[in-house]
């Protein structure tokens, strides 16, 4: 496949006789194609749109199913430091230590954000009352920067419906993992120093800030999210936690080189 991503069209009827369900599956099914030939959906049947964000999550869900992933991580992010949260599963198999290479061809479009993750160290168990702050902030056991390969299956992003991008995993493409330390109270989460870099292009250079405040606010609601929805939140997930360095994209052929202040570096080679 070239590097210029091919599309598909859907011009079924979305939920015709069958209800949310049918709506669910057949827009999974429609991102997970996607998903598999690296390509952009040109339509998406207004019946297939979710109505709400539980119904991108249910598509969340079932499309983590079709591609036979477990959810190796998750991504979470706010676009203010007080506002709504939202987040989404990331497929284990696009998840790798840095540094590593991968394919332009595997994806319709290529951004590149430079981020925090954190890895909490113990189970959380499915509950109905959700888990306080402090305890998971405790959980946590390690930190490290990230960079995220930002790739929406839709032709129409950044101006395809909201609740569509959430389902089609918040735009996720792969996450790049650097290096792990111990988690450190006081590292400066508000205001990091950084320098990102692609090809010699400088994207970002100096302190930074997540749009989302501190990050470490985001923990609790993603575990919450898991486990109020009757699913386990496992030892050694990756939460990845949003861009300090806003979108990049990257139009050609080459390596991004993230530093964070305290952190192991990480890159990835585009090719």
């Amino acid at each position: 496949m070239s590097d210029s991503a091919h599309s598909t069209e859907n011009g079924a009827a979305g939920g015709a006789g069958g209800g949310a369900a049918d709506s669910t599956d057949a827009l999974a099914r429609l991102l997970d194609g996607a998903f598999a030939h690296g390509a952009a959906l040109t339509q998406v049947a207004p019946g297939l749109i979710p109505r709400s964000a539980d119904d991108a999550y249910r598509v969340q869900d079932r499309l983590l199913q079709l591609r036979r992933q477990r959810a190796g991580g998750w991504k979470v992010g706010s676009k203010t430091a007080t506002g709504p949260i939202q987040g989404a599963p990331l497929p284990a198999g696009g998840i790798h230590s840095s540094p590593v290479r991968w394919q332009r061809s595997a994806f319709p479009m290529i951004g590149l954000e430079l981020e925090i993750a954190f890895r909490l160290g113990r189970d959380f168990e499915p509950s109905v009352q959700a888990y306080s702050s402090e305890e998971v902030l405790g959980s946590v056991s390690s930190i490290c920067a990230t960079i995220e390969i930002v790739s929406s299956r839709l032709a129409a992003w950044p101006q395809a419906d909201k609740l569509l991008q959430l389902a089609d995993l918040q735009n996720h493409g792969a996450l790049v993992v650097g290096g792990l330390v111990d988690y450190d109270p006081h590292f400066p989460y508000l205001a990091p120093a950084l320098e990102f870099r692609f090809e010699g292009d400088q994207i970002a250079q100096g302190q930074a800030a997540n749009p989302a405040g501190d990050p470490r606010r985001l923990l609790a609601w993603v575990v919450n999210h898991c486990t109020g929805r009757g699913r386990r939140f496992e030892a050694g997930t990756i939460v990845t936690t949003g861009s300090y360095t806003g979108l990049y994209l990257a139009s050609r052929s080459g390596t991004a080189e993230g530093a964070i202040a305290g952190l192991p570096p990480v890159s990835v080679r585009l090719d």
